[in-house]
């Protein structure tokens, strides 16, 4: 019996480390482990140990003969991967990371942002030794995307969060929550109370589509529509206009998925989750019966994964719905066995849908490819959008997109650019505003003319670009750790004036609302509570009041 790694994959590799006979690809070390969907177990090489069930953080490996319904395909799904990348068995030596010994330390960091970027990066500190970690959020609850960006129906991939949780017991880490870095405490005192400071702040805005009416109400991001049914406190009073029949997606990666499952899905089925309870109500309310998702450019250049996208298909009661003139050349692709098993499956699974019969249920989840919105259009509030085809043409940089004419105008009331995250600059800190990212060197960071800033790095996506999952973050972060400790063994850094007790007399002065890691853990015991008595995971608290108000019961 084999052990076969599922959907949920977070490619966190905790699982290869662990694994006695290295039957797990790819490793971090592998070139196609950045872009990875997720990894794979060898079937012939597995000896069913277990030990990667053990290390998984989100549940997501199952003994072959216990797949989970609807999982059952990820067995052929892993034994595909290695058909095409036939496993080597050559041991990579694995070199131990630089520890800070006590007479060198302790090394004080500062990291600002509690997602999975900063949390990876506290992780990775924590496992060189004598260090000290002072982690901020400007909101009173921790985890970031993991919290307020994870869709409902996907609780299992929440579980790294239980992970962070653990391992942030100890002394060496403390919670600074509900603290805004630039508005209660400036990037200059954070580096006088510390040795080094970390932007792990993700990537809070959005990319535009820059079209006429894209401001109309009722046109929105798919940042705000997420963080809303999420219950973030900045978007807990948002509206959005579920009164019509139809929804637009602009875009096709995983996040147009997510919002395209929560709007068709059975509101019963959302209830037993933790997602908002004044979202539930609307979905309840919600006239939807159609999501239409759009694609600039061809089936081969889906942005969604292949394991989010063979989830869909397992929706009760909607029908995916393919258009089989969109499927040109397929059947070559598919028959060349130089396809890769990725593409091999988004491809097959395109075929499956456009060839399913209607199930006769009202509700369906539309795919249009190399269609481009040209424009929102009503008076005062979206009530359609025109959208114009695409040819695909080769240039020298690649293949693009070329709009060809505004062709179709559909009735909807709700339209979403699902186009891609940007950063946002933080204060006297360095920004590129092209690419929406600090500009930095293997996580240092570098002003406009390429000199780095002691003392000042980044991890995650405001350090690379929103691309990648979860557990992408973790190699990102340790590359950016390993900056900061061969820069404090060599002497770069400057020894900072305050020390940490200094640093918490400054905050509790200017923050009488502070949030610390035992605040935390009452709302987080209050949540749970909540949700228990309605058989949930947890009901948030979606005020900042509530949540202040949770965090100073004794």
């Amino acid at each position: 019996m084999a052990y076969v790694i599922t959907q949920r994959c977070c490619n966190d590799a905790s699982c290869v480390t662990e694994c006695p006979v290295d039957c797990i690809r790819p490793r971090p070390e592998d070139p196609g482990f950045a872009t990875a969907e997720l990894l794979h177990i060898d079937p012939d090489t597995c000896i069913d140990c277990g030990a990667c069930v053990e290390a998984c953080p989100v549940g997501a490996i199952h003994a072959e003969e216990e797949l989970p319904p609807g999982l059952e395909r990820y067995a052929d799904i892993n034994a595909a991967y290695f058909r095409h990348h036939p496993l080597d068995l050559g041991i990579t030596p694995v070199t131990s990371p630089v520890r800070i010994s006590r007479e060198q330390g302790p090394l004080r960091v500062a990291i600002v942002g509690t997602g999975p970027a900063a949390c990876y990066a506290a992780e990775h500190l924590l496992g060189r030794g004598e260090v000290e970690v002072e982690m901020f959020d400007r909101l009173p609850a921790p985890w970031g995307l993991a919290r307020y960006g994870v869709a409902p129906d996907h609780s299992e991939t929440r579980g790294v969060t239980t992970m962070f949780a653990s391992a942030f017991k100890r002394d060496a880490v403390r919670f600074h929550l509900n603290v805004e870095v630039g508005r209660d405490i400036s990037h200059e005192e954070l580096l006088a109370h510390a040795h080094a400071v970390i932007y792990a702040v993700g990537a809070s805005g959005d990319r535009r589509l820059d079209i006429p009416g894209e401001d109309l109400p009722g046109s929105h991001s798919a940042t705000e529509f997420v963080a809303w049914y999420n219950g973030h406190p900045d978007y807990a009073d948002r509206r959005f206009d579920l009164s019509g029949e139809r929804a637009v997606i602009v875009g096709n990666g995983n996040v147009a998925l997510d919002i395209a499952r929560v709007l068709t899905a059975d509101p019963d089925t959302l209830a037993g989750t933790d997602i908002a309870d004044y979202a539930l109500d609307a979905l309840r309310e919600s006239n939807i019966r159609e999501v239409l998702l759009l694609g600039r450019r061809g089936l081969t250049h889906a942005a969604y994964t292949g394991p989010e996208f063979l989830a869909l298909g397992e929706l009760p009661d909607v029908d995916v719905i393919i258009d089989p003139a969109d499927l040109d050349g397929v059947e070559a692709i598919l028959a060349d066995p130089a396809t890769d098993p990725t593409t091999h499956l988004k491809l097959t699974l395109v075929q499956e849908y456009s060839r399913r019969p209607g199930t006769g249920t009202n509700k369906r989840i539309v795919f249009r490819f190399r269609t481009s919105p040209y424009e929102v259009l009503g008076a005062e509030r979206a009530e359609a959008i025109r959208l114009c085809r695409n040819e695909i043409r080769d240039t020298a940089a690649g293949s693009i997109a070329v709009p060809v004419a505004a062709d179709e105008d559909l009735d909807t009331g709700l339209v979403l650019r699902a186009v891609g995250y940007r950063g946002a600059p933080m204060p006297d800190v360095p920004f590129d505003p092209d690419t929406g990212v600090i500009p930095n060197i293997a996580g240092r960071v570098v002003d406009s003319t390429g000199v780095p800033q002691p003392g000042v790095y980044v991890a995650g996506w405001i350090k690379r670009g929103a691309r990648g999952v979860i557990g992408t973050n973790r190699g990102d972060a340790g590359e950016t750790i390993s900056a900061v400790v061969d820069d404090f063994r060599a002497g770069g850094l400057r020894t900072p004036t305050g020390d940490r007790d200094d640093l918490l007399a400054l905050l509790t002065a200017r923050c009488p609302n502070l949030v610390d890691r035992d605040g935390w853990n009452l709302i987080d015991s209050a949540e749970r509570a909540n949700g228990a008595e309605s058989g949930r995971p947890r009901v948030k608290f979606t005020r900042t009041t509530d949540l202040l108000t949770a965090a100073r019961r004794s």
